[in-house]
């Protein structure tokens, strides 16, 4: 299959008006429990997805991370470095995925997590749901789902758009990272929004959001309490968070300090709740005008 091959559908089934990437039903993940990490540009969702990563494996779960951003740094603190990407590696081969080999395109990092950044199309060229198609069909193609417990989709940005949706048709489960400000909780509300639509056709439900990079949670709270959403975790400010980044590290391989320990406990806690299981939410996401008038602009 080439870039050529991925025509959008215009079926409209996932809403009135909706160009989407529609998902093969023979590229399925079963087995695994998928995870999609959504959030505004910057919130942190890398560091907050490789830490859950690495809290899985510590649990004693085989975990796999997909970074879906072209500037491919999602796995960055797993690997200790920038990782290939799906689509590069794809394109030396002139897209004959039969040529791939899992170490091509598969890296180990800590714990035993394996990490795949699947990158995107050259800015303006291409939909990123072809890449993420891509990346889970040669992941089915080398088996390499069979022994997952754990996948999680690392996905960029607040982009709503059909291509980088393509990872909530493959999810149980969407956890959006938001800050406790006014920018951050409206992408997250379009979010909302946008698993509402997938849900209406795939098995994906809303988990919750974790409040990342902040000190208080009142603004995140009051909205969940608005539109029946739920916060899952808090994970403040932490200048270790910041640290951790600049060492090419997660948590989980920073010295013991009372930040860095209450840090890792809290995403093994975190963990440990989306292993359980969480009750699914189908919060009503806010017209623009009436969020304005919860959060504040007096």
């Amino acid at each position: 299959m080439s870039p050529k091959d991925d025509i959008p559908d215009l079926r409209g089934g996932d809403g009135e008006g909706s160009v989407q990437v529609h998902q093969d039903p023979s590229q399925r993940i079963d087995g695994a429990k998928v995870f999609s990490i959504y959030g505004k540009g910057g919130i942190g969702k890398s560091t907050t997805s490789s830490n859950l990563s690495a809290a899985f494996a510590t649990l004693g779960r085989r975990v796999l991370q997909i970074g879906c951003d072209p500037k491919h740094d999602s796995t960055f603190t797993l690997t200790g470095s920038l990782v290939p990407t799906v689509i590069d590696i794809l394109k030396e081969v002139e897209f004959h995925a039969e040529e791939l080999r899992p170490e091509d395109y598969v890296f180990e990092g800590w714990g035993g997590v394996r990490c795949v950044e699947a990158g995107g199309p050259p800015a303006g060229t291409g939909c990123g749901g072809y890449v993420v198609g891509q990346t889970v069909k040669l992941l089915k193609q080398h088996h390499l789902l069979d022994d997952t417990d754990v996948v999680i989709f690392d996905v960029l940005g607040d982009v709503v758009c059909g291509g980088f949706a393509a990872p909530l048709m493959h999810a149980d489960r969407a956890v959006i990272v938001t800050a406790n400000d006014f920018d951050s909780i409206y992408a997250m509300n379009r979010i909302i929004a946008a698993v509402e639509a997938k849900s209406r056709n795939y098995k994906v439900r809303l988990a919750g959001c974790i409040a990342n990079r902040s000190r208080e949670t009142d603004e995140i709270d009051r909205y969940c309490d608005r539109v029946g959403f739920r916060r899952l975790s808090h994970l403040p400010d932490l200048d270790a968070i910041r640290r951790s980044r600049l060492k090419k590290r997660t948590l989980f391989e920073m010295e013991d300090e009372p930040d860095i320990v209450a840090a890792r406990a809290e995403y093994v806690r975190l963990a440990e709740a989306l292993w359980a299981g969480t009750e699914p939410l189908a919060p009503a996401p806010m017209a623009d005008r009436d969020i304005f008038e919860l959060l504040g602009f007096d």
